[in-house]
């Protein structure tokens, strides 16, 4: 019976909608991360009878056919740009973007990625890092000798060098911007790399028209909202119940028919 294959792809779709509930969830916490939404949709008709074709040979058209949807399928899992909320860090290596952009890292392969989470570090000779150690481009490297590291909302990092009143910049930021950020390739540990989908990236300084600024000591949170998540998930478990019971009830019909022609 098409109704079990139907509902099959309706569990398979629920099941997958779950999944990305559940991944939003376990970043709740996770620094500048954009939860995901699954989108599906409907699958080719199978035409019982074709509309707008004449009717028994004459010239009156049917108004209506008759089309039997054959399920659904995932159409994409959409990551959702939305600014989170701005937490105090006091961290002056800590940088929170306010507004669209995306900070530049050098991969480990040499190529640059991207990065909306700002809890950068310093490593051992120095260098602005990522948590996992890669380099901020463009790089720039803090004095040993520093007592204070400076971030302006418009990118120019400066130090105060001990002994000396006058800061000394050492570099400055600059973001990254594309046409289509829920384009890019998803990579995990909070990077993701340009795609044909993305299209290229410009790059300008922070506070430029349409980009965003920077404040230091500050991280950006997740922007999952539990309640919206729970309130999914609900919907999610309540759709593959019924799916569930189509299933069942189209096994119980099944048998009814084997049973009468037995």
């Amino acid at each position: 019976m098409q109704a079990l294959a139907i509902a099959a792809t309706g569990m398979a779709a629920q099941d997958l909608n779950v999944q990305v509930i559940a991944n939003n969830i376990a970043n709740i916490n996770t620094t500048a991360f954009k939860r995901a939404r699954a989108e599906f949709t409907d699958l080719i008709y199978q035409t019982e009878r074709l509309q707008g074709v004449s009717s028994r040979g004459q010239n009156n058209t049917i108004p209506q056919g008759a089309q039997l949807g054959l399920g659904v399928r995932t159409a994409a899992i959409r990551n959702l740009n939305i600014q989170g909320t701005l937490t105090n860090t006091g961290n002056p290596l800590d940088l929170a973007l306010t507004g669209r952009g995306w900070f530049q890292i050098t991969g480990s392969e040499g190529g640059t990625l991207y990065t909306r989470a700002g809890s950068f570090s310093t490593n051992a000779t120095g260098q602005i890092v990522t948590q996992d150690g890669l380099v901020v481009s463009p790089a720039m490297t803090v004095p040993a000798n520093a007592v204070n590291v400076n971030v302006s909302q418009s990118g120019q990092v400066t130090v105060t060098i001990a002994n000396q009143t006058a800061p000394q910049q050492i570099g400055q930021l600059t973001l990254a911007n594309f046409a289509n950020d829920a384009g890019l390739l998803m990579l995990g540990g909070n990077l993701c790399a340009q795609t044909e989908a993305s299209g290229a990236p410009v790059t300008g300084l922070p506070g430029d028209p349409g980009f965003a600024l920077i404040s230091q000591g500050y991280l950006e949170s997740s922007n999952v909202d539990p309640v919206r998540e729970i309130t999914n998930l609900i919907a999610a478990q309540r759709a593959y119940e019924m799916n569930s019971k189509v299933i069942q009830a189209a096994s119980d019909m099944a048998s009814t028919v084997s049973k009468n022609m037995g």
